[in-house]
This record gives structure tokens, sequence and C-alpha cells, in this order.
């Protein structure tokens, strides 16, 4: 007896069976860009054999002005049908099912050579497109359907024809971004036309026995989107067009409202592809901010979807839906929607990869090999730098003891959790806590090590962390001046009109803890989300957006920001979340002050000056968030051990732009190379 009916249930097609309801959703790696096709068939494979009940690649062009990137990866030539087929006999000798993502980025092409319905530049690129004919829509439809085609010969079990988030398809079928008098545009008959046509060209291509996704945009989040009874009627055409299955999209990449990020609850749009459930009589999946098996078989149970879309938790634990089935839920590494590892990426068009799981996308890179001698391994302090040292350590043979002088694990983790919108880490602490159970690791909480017992050790990992950094600023008597640790962990309760110094990750962390009512988080209470982001019901509100716009709830206090930077706020930020915090604290209220020099903290507030001018801000508490130093003592005194035997990670070996993505990759990588 499964704790997951719904999840676990086959899927029937027709011409094959999917062995459950979970789709791993299309993702931009960055794997295909390299050229190593033995490892892109690594990591599909990785999620196969962890039970994937159907893969969908990342986005692969149909051709060369269709592709989101010069060089982007595509089914074009019979050298890519060769390399992809590489792809596809690697996930089926694993057991799993695969299917080819084409993706036509129209305006989102980041070329000159960019084609849309019409001539109209995406606020999210520099290129204005060039709007397309009719000999060039055909050229279009031919291409895609031609993929498809190659795609069934690389071995592939179906495709997914991308119609969401903005790309291409979905361009044409709002007024937006269509501005077309011919058949192609102008009334909503003649905007769906393409991708109809697009469905109906590809089911030709492919043949009966093949699994068609069409990825519909059932919430664009845009001004002038899809009504709802556009959706409906898509879908209803796409279906007699030939698709085998609907696949959700949510919102389009311009969208200022967040739809992925941590701060988004979870499985905040499963009501929207409820809606269409019984509107058509073929599979709907949902996605979106669906990373436990739990949450997947509500959503199922509830009847929101037949089938849940993940994509990113199985870049967390490709071991997903194996681990689920066997009972083991607890164990999977959860993904906690941060981006810095995947999108972040993605978008500085680095290689992806997961703060959670350093080795995804790098499973032929960074192989643990069980070690030829087990030592005794001492890692100084639970943070994440050194519970992912123990934990890997482990995971190779060695006995590990694992000191932490506070009472609990998880370091600077245990400060993140507590700030609204990052109610994840939770979840990620919880799991570091039962894999450190079930390694064997020797844990000593509530336990300050010293040299002295260090010396017992073969080898000793210094992951002592960081502190908060002094800024320098004068304080006059009678100030109330707290550190953010002081604060966030409950030491210092928050004042009513607030000074915060710094403008990098934690003064935002702490602008949003103090904008916000204690137990009041929209990111556990969708209703408050909703108002605060402006989404409105989609069957009355055209593209979902709220007539009135977003009504965020007023803050508790009132609360301004400092830095002596005068750039942009948040700089260092996230490049995929860092507007949303600024436009979430914007529309709090806060206020934001830059190229700051600081002149005194005192009982009256903080005394600065700006453009030459004197001012003050009447503060009755300064929390100071002008970085991190690392914590140094034990690793200067372990120093004295013989040579190689010493090692430094995290933030103790460097505070500068230290964050758990950093801390883990490194310590990870330290354990293998032991």
């Amino acid at each position: 007896m499964t704790a997951y009916p719904h999840l676990l249930r086959p899927l029937e097609l027709g011409h094959v069976t999917l062995p459950n309801r979970v789709l791993m959703g299309s993702m931009h790696t960055g794997l295909e860009e390299t050229g190593d096709w033995a490892r892109v068939g690594a990591f599909y494979a990785a999620r196969a054999e962890g039970g994937a009940g159907l893969i969908v690649t990342g986005g692969l062009a149909p051709n060369a002005e269709g592709a989101v990137l010069p060089g982007a990866a595509g089914l074009r030539t019979a050298e890519d049908v060769a390399h992809h087929r590489m792809v596809t006999e690697r996930v089926h000798g694993a057991g799993g099912r695969i299917a080819a993502q084409i993706l036509h980025a129209g305006r989102y092409a980041y070329s000159d050579r960019a084609v849309a319905p019409s001539a109209i530049r995406a606020p999210i690129s520099p290129f204005r497109p060039h709007a397309l004919d009719e000999a060039g829509i055909e050229t279009q439809i031919a291409d895609i359907a031609a993929a498809a085609a190659r795609a069934r010969e690389a071995g592939y079990d179906g495709v997914e024809i991308m119609g969401s988030e903005g790309y291409f398809l979905n361009q044409f079928l709002v007024a937006h971004t269509n501005r077309r008098e011919d058949r192609w545009g102008g009334s909503y008959e003649n905007r769906m036309r393409l991708p109809v046509e697009v469905v109906r060209r590809v089911r030709a291509a492919v043949g009966a026995d093949f699994i068609l996704i069409y990825r519909l945009s059932m919430i664009d989040l845009v001004p002038d989107g899809s009504s709802w009874e556009e959706v409906v009627t898509l879908a209803r055409a796409v279906e007699a067009a030939g698709a085998s299955i609907l696949n959700t999209g949510i919102g389009w990449h311009e969208a200022r409202i967040p739809t992925i990020a941590t701060s988004v609850p979870r499985r905040a749009f499963a009501w929207v592809t409820k809606r269409l459930m019984g509107e058509v009589g073929i599979p709907l999946v949902t996605s979106n901010r669906i990373n436990t098996p739990q949450i997947a078989e509500d959503v199922l149970a509830e009847g929101c979807a037949d089938m849940v879309s993940m994509a990113r938790p199985f870049l967390a634990d490709p071991q997903f839906v194996a681990k689920a089935a066997r009972g083991e839920a607890a164990r999977i590494a959860p993904c906690i929607a941060c981006n810095q590892a995947c999108l972040d990426h993605t978008f500085a068009m680095k290689l992806t990869s997961c703060l959670v799981n350093p080795r995804a996308c790098h499973e032929t890179v960074l192989v643990p090999e069980p070690a030829a001698e087990p030592l005794d391994i001492a890692v100084a302090g639970a943070g994440p730098a050194g519970m992912t040292a123990a934990l890997a350590a482990a995971e190779r043979g060695h006995r590990v003891t694992l000191y932490e002088a506070a009472d609990e694990i998880g370091g600077q983790l245990v400060l993140a959790a507590r700030i609204p919108g990052k109610e994840e880490f939770r979840g990620l602490l919880d799991w570091f806590a039962g894999e450190l159970a079930a390694s064997g690791v020797d844990l000593r909480l509530g336990h300050r090590v010293t040299a002295e017992e260090l010396g017992a050790y073969d080898h000793v990992v210094i992951a002592t962390g960081v502190r908060p950094r002094a800024p320098g600023i004068p304080v006059a008597p009678g100030a109330e001046v707290v550190s953010y640790a002081e604060l966030l962990s409950g030491r210092a309760a928050p004042g009513k009109r607030v000074a915060v110094i710094g403008g990098g990750g934690i003064g935002f962390d702490v602008a949003e803890f103090l904008a916000h009512v204690p137990g009041q988080s929209p990111s556990e209470d969708l209703a408050l989300w909703k108002r605060e982001w402006g989404v409105g019901d989609p069957r009355q509100d055209r593209g979902g957006l709220r007539p009135g716009g977003a009504e965020p709830a007023p803050p508790p206090r009132e609360i301004a920001m400092f830095q002596r930077s005068a750039g942009k706020f948040g700089g260092s930020l996230g490049k995929t979340t860092g507007w949303i915090h600024r436009s979430s604290l914007r529309a709090k209220g806060v206020q934001m002050e830059a190229g700051v020099e600081y002149l005194e903290i005192g009982p009256g507030g903080l005394r600065y000056r700006r453009k030459d001018a004197e001012q003050v801000f009447a503060a009755d508490q300064v929390v100071i968030c002008a970085g991190q130093e690392s914590e140094t003592a034990l690793a200067d005194l372990a120093a004295r051990r013989p040579a190689g035997s010493t090692h430094t990670v995290g933030g103790a070996d460097s505070a500068r732009g230290i964050d758990a993505k950093r801390a883990i990759a490194d310590a990870y990588r330290l354990m293998l190379k032991l």
C-alpha cells in the first residue's frame, strides 16, 4: 500500500502507458550546449532511473532564428539526430521515456535574427524582431514539424511543443504582441491559427503512435493576455489537432509577477489547471512550485490535473519518485526554489546545477568513490558547508565526527528560514537532520570543539562560518544597534522605525522580515499572496491580472534601507529573483537610500550625509547588515596540525559573497578530493 496512490498510478495514453503521473518538466541546463552528449545522456538517465514517468528535455530550436541564444542546441540536422540518439538510448536503457521540447523563442530570441508576428520588441530583449510574412510563417511551421520528425528519428518517445511563457506561438495568440491584420491576426480564430496548425502538422509528421504534448499558457499575467474563454477554445482546438497531453504554462517571462521563486506559495497555480479539467478529453498536467510527493498527491487527489510537472525537484534529487515509492519521502533532497544555481546560472550563460545537489548536471564529473582507506575526520561547524562535508565524507566510508557549538544544526540556514518567503529552508534543515541521522555521522551539538580535541583526527575540516561585520559607524550612548543575527534569532525584538544598514542580500532579508506581521507570510497564504501581487481570476480578469493591481498589506513598522554604494539596491541579488525582492519592498513602502556616508547612530536615529546634505532618519532601532567576516579562530589553531590535514570551507574560508550555494558546492568538491 503506497502513501501516494494517485501519484504512482499509471497513465494510459493509448499506444503507451506511463508508469506514474510524474512529468519531469523542461529546463534549460546548458548541458546540450557543451557538446558532451555522454554527459547529457548521464543527466537524463539518472532521472529515468529515479522513476520519472516521462522526461521532457530542455528547449531545442527548430531553426537558427528560433534559437533562444545563438548556438543553442536544436534538432536541425542529421548530426543533431545522431547526438540526441545517444541521449534517448541512455534513457531507454535506464527504463525511462523522454520527449524532446521544441522551443521557438520568437521575439525572445537573443539575436538580431529574431522573428515574431509583429515587430514589437520584448522588454527583456534588446533586439526588435522581424515581422514574418506569409512565406516566413510557413517556413516556421515546416521547420517545427521537421524538428518533430527528427525527434522521432532520434528515438524520442514524443515531443512537447512550447506554446507558453511568451514564446513564439504564445506571441501570436494575444493582441499584446500580435498586431497583424491578415489571416494570422485580428480575431482570436485567426490569432490561434498558428499554434493549431503547428500541432496538426507535427502530428502528421510523427504519426499516431507518438506522444505530442502542447504547453499551453493558462494564465499569461501580462496586459492584454488571453481571456479564459480563449484559453479553453485553444485547448479544445489543440486537442482536435492531435495533441496527446496538455501541459500548463504559467506567466510570460516578461511578467512582473513571480511564478516559480521560493516566495511563491507551493502549488500556487494548480487551481488554474483545475479550471480546465473536464473541458478537454486528454490528460492535463499542472505545474509550478510542486516539490514534495505529498503536495503532488494532494493536487491529483483533488482533481486539479491528471499529471504533475516537476522540473527543479529533479535537479535537487534525481531519485524523487523512487524514494517516494519506497516510503522514503523524508529522504528526498528538497528543491527550495532558490533559483541560485539553476535559473540564475542559465541567465548568466553558465551551466546549471543545484544549491542542494552540486552533482546536478555534473554526474560524470563529480563522482563519489569509496575511500581506499577509511579515515577519522572531524568537521567543526554544522552550517551548510560543514553538514555537506560530513555527509560526503561519510558517504565515501570515512568515520566522521561533526561538532557544532550551537544546540541546533544549520548555521545561517536557521536565520534564513525565519524570513517570510524563505520558509522552504525549514525543509532543507529537516532533510539535513534526517540525512545526518541516517549517515552514521557522530553529531555533537552544543560542543565548541578545541584545537586539542582536533589533534586526534587524520583530517580536520573547518566550517565555522561567519560572523556579522561591524561597519565602524560611531554610536552614541542610548542608541539601539543590533546585528542581523540578533534580530533574526529573536535575541532582539524589532523596533517601530527601523534603519537597515546594508543593501545586499542580508539587508533585503532583514527588510522582508521587518515588513511582515509575524505569522502572516504571503508564501504560506495563497489568497494573501495573490492580493500582494495582483493575481486575479482569468475568468473575469484578462490575462489573470486584477484590474486594481496589487494590494500589499501595510507593513507593521516604518523601514528604511541604506547603503554606501551609489549603485542599485540589491545589485548582488540573484539575476532572476532580485527584481522580486525590490518590487516587494517598494510595494511595502520601504525607503531605499543609496550613496550614503554614515555619520553617527544616536538615540534619535541614523545621521548620514547624502549628496552633500546632512539628514537624519528618526529610527528607534538600527540593524547592521553590513557584510560578514570569516570565523577564523579555530582555523588558526588547527593550522598547527600536519601539513595537508586541515581544510577550510564555506564562510570560514572566505566570507566575501558567501552563500549556501558556494558553501555546499565547495564542501562537496573538497570531500571528493580528500
